[in-house]
């Protein structure tokens, strides 16, 4: 293990964590802090680590070995041009796995852990979900390699993707000014994470927005309207399994009352709240029945 493995491996989380417990310490006496969900947090990043060393290998790693195998080119970091062209690349394949995230129930089970918390602060950065590799979160990062980047390179430029991340999940720093719409800010996290229906499924971008401003999902923080945080249907309870593995549950229960093809295809890869019947809870639809209320009320 090198310089760069131990300090994102070893030396990233206890500082996160850290990080994350001195703003607890100065939010709880100021205001209700949720100390139990920071706990649930913090058992969540354990049991990713633990199950990132028992299992190293997911379900990506076949195609991950193929496209090294058949990379068009050995493209090498020996400029600030190379790692410009990483970076974007990366970027732009991080933005296409969380906008799939959000978009494709079967990568949704995993992220949605992460989205869970009903309160947004910095421990809630560590909440991913430990099943990243079982739902084959590096296929989107194959085309990087397979044009010619490096394996590690790769995943060493992610991590730090998702140490830029942890400080955005903090409620208490403002609007950035000419900032917001260019990087990722904590205003522009703060709606990304948000459950009201004006503000699901935006702010994509891991460092930049640009993604987001050209695919069209890039949403600003309104003042007139709060966001209300964690899932649609919030999960209240502080029982690790049930955070963990309620998705899951309902993703067994969805393919177990399936009676075709399609409705077990509907379950594993529509978007989350897809139904058979046409009458589910998805994005759309409960935008859908949002301007219906709204224009009903006018």
């Amino acid at each position: 293990m090198n310089t760069t493995d131990k300090m994102l491996l070893l030396w990233g989380p206890s500082a996160v964590l850290i990080i994350a417990l001195v703003e607890a310490i100065v939010l709880s006496r100021r205001a209700r802090y949720d100390w139990r969900a920071a706990g649930v947090s913090a058992l969540d990043l354990v049991v990713r680590l633990g199950v990132g060393f028992l299992l190293p290998l997911s379900i990506a790693t076949p195609l991950l070995r193929w496209a090294v195998a058949h990379r068009l080119a050995t493209i090498e970091l020996n400029g600030a041009a190379t790692l410009l062209v990483l970076f974007v690349g990366q970027e732009f394949c991080y933005y296409w796995f969380h906008r799939s995230a959000h978009s494709v129930r079967w990568f949704w089970l995993n992220h949605s852990v992460h989205h869970s918390p009903n309160q947004l602060n910095l421990s809630a950065a560590f909440r991913i979900g430990p099943f990243g590799k079982l739902s084959g979160t590096a296929l989107f990062f194959v085309p990087l390699m397979w044009i010619g980047f490096d394996v590690r390179a790769v995943f060493t430029l992610l991590t730090l993707n998702l140490l830029y991340q942890f400080w955005i999940h903090a409620t208490w720093i403002p609007k950035l000014g000419w900032l917001e719409g260019i990087v990722n800010t904590p205003s522009a996290h703060r709606v990304h994470h948000a459950a009201n229906v004006e503000y699901l499924d935006a702010n994509f971008g891991g460092v930049l927005m640009v993604f987001d401003r050209l695919f069209g999902t890039y949403v600003k923080e309104r003042d007139d309207l709060p966001c209300r945080y964690g899932l649609v249907q919030p999960i209240t309870s502080y029982n690790p399994l049930i955070v963990e593995f309620s998705g899951w549950a309902s993703l067994v229960r969805d393919l177990s009352s399936s009676r075709s093809v399609g409705a077990v295809a509907g379950h594993l890869f529509m978007p989350p709240g897809w139904a058979p019947n046409g009458q589910g809870s998805t994005t759309a639809q409960l935008r859908a029945r949002h301007t219906d209320a709204d224009a009903a009320g006018a």
